[in-house]
């Protein structure tokens, strides 16, 4: 039994957001196509059936929603696609998750993804001030009271949602006020994500993350979350649960945790497909689902290329206790979360403080509740 992931992008980079410091906004002006607009029909009708030539009934396949901001390819292009898929005739369980600025979601958006149960990936960045200091409209205006009501909406209808937040250099010396936020929010799932300089840049911006701030953000939710959880309440972290699931599970839930890159299948609106959603660039570019299944894609040389391509790692990472379950982690991650220039690794100081509490976590959790 297989299980497929695909990653498409129905509005290619078109947003109705500004956010200072959005990563696709900068991989897609690096191509020679900065937007492909939005996704036809007839691609839509192809990919799936492209998809669906390399699974067998009994299969399960995901297909993930990003853009830019992917609803602003319209409610009816996901009814659509929806459509396409139940003319399959082949029994595939298919999974749906859609990552949204949520500014555009209302009453029928929330039934749609009710009706054909929908994992939504929902963006707030954590307290109200760090949030409007980043992620603006067009007019320079900060989002997130529209983003609240968007959250209650999904709590109204009783939607799975996860919360997106971008850890950004300010955001990161508040973990008090992000946990408390999380906690008056009633938040059950978040995902911190390190915020990346541009891709090609050599001045570091004021909003990107450093390995130091990853390590002292971490340091403090680790605290914080241990607290809330002896309390009987469980806060799923997704780099918490992903550690656990490494550890404890032997299992790997997360794209990059073992250092090694996989091809995650990015389609663009005009077909094209890429091996990781930061590196949605011409020169990665492995062909057209219209063309191509996703087997024939993977098989390309320039696929195995994009997998073999390991920057070689540090002399810090070669002594480093976790070497084998790390490797020098994510590539794009590095400056990040990883070694900086002076040999400092946030991720090894947050495995540090979090490995020694794992017995505790497991067996405090039996009792725990969401």
């Amino acid at each position: 039994m297989k299980h497929i992931s695909v990653l498409i992008k129905p509005a290619s980079s078109l947003c109705n957001l500004r956010c200072k410091y959005c990563f696709y906004a900068d991989v897609s002006s690096l191509r020679e196509v900065q937007s492909f607009g939005k996704m036809k029909k007839d691609v839509v009708k192809k990919m799936i059936e492209n998809i669906y030539a390399d699974l067998e009934d009994g299969d399960k396949l995901t297909l993930a929603f990003q853009g830019g901001e992917p609803t602003l390819a319209g409610l009816n292009y996901f009814k659509y696609i929806v459509n396409v898929i139940s003319e399959q005739e082949k029994k595939v369980r298919v999974y749906y998750s859609i990552q949204t600025n949520g500014t555009i979601i209302n009453h029928k958006w929330c039934q749609f993804f009710k009706e054909n149960n929908f994992l939504v990936g929902l963006s707030i960045d954590g307290h109200p001030l760090y949030h409007d200091l980043h992620r603006v409209n067009h007019k320079g205006k900060g989002t997130f009271q529209r983003i609240i009501e968007t959250k209650n909406l999904f709590d109204e209808y009783s939607i799975d949602y996860n919360i997106m937040c971008v850890l950004t250099a300010p955001l990161s010396e508040e973990p008090e006020k992000v946990f408390q936020f999380i906690k008056e929010q009633n938040i059950k799932y978040i995902q911190f994500i390190p915020c990346l300089d541009e891709l090609h840049t050599q001045i570091k911006s004021n909003f990107a993350l450093t390995p130091k701030q990853f390590a002292k953000f971490y340091q403090n939710i680790i605290h914080l979350w241990l607290t809330e959880l002896r309390n009987g309440k469980y806060i799923s972290i997704k780099l918490f649960d992903d550690l656990i699931n490494l550890l404890v599970n032997r299992q790997i839930t997360s794209c990059g945790i073992l250092g090694n890159c996989q091809i995650q299948y990015v389609i663009e609106a005009d077909g094209s497909v890429y091996p990781c959603d930061f590196y949605v660039l011409d020169e990665y570019r492995m062909g057209h689902i219209q063309e191509k299944t996703l087997k024939e894609l993977f098989e390309q040389d320039i696929s195995q290329n994009f997998l073999c391509e390991k920057e070689e790692m540090s002399s810090e990472c070669s002594v480093c206790p976790f070497v084998n379950i790390c490797r020098g982690g994510c590539k794009r991650m590095k400056d990040a979360m990883y070694v900086d220039d002076q040999g400092f690794c946030g991720y090894q100081y947050v495995l540090q403080n979090f490995i020694p509490k794992i017995d505790e976590i497991i067996e405090v959790s039996k009792e725990a509740t969401f």
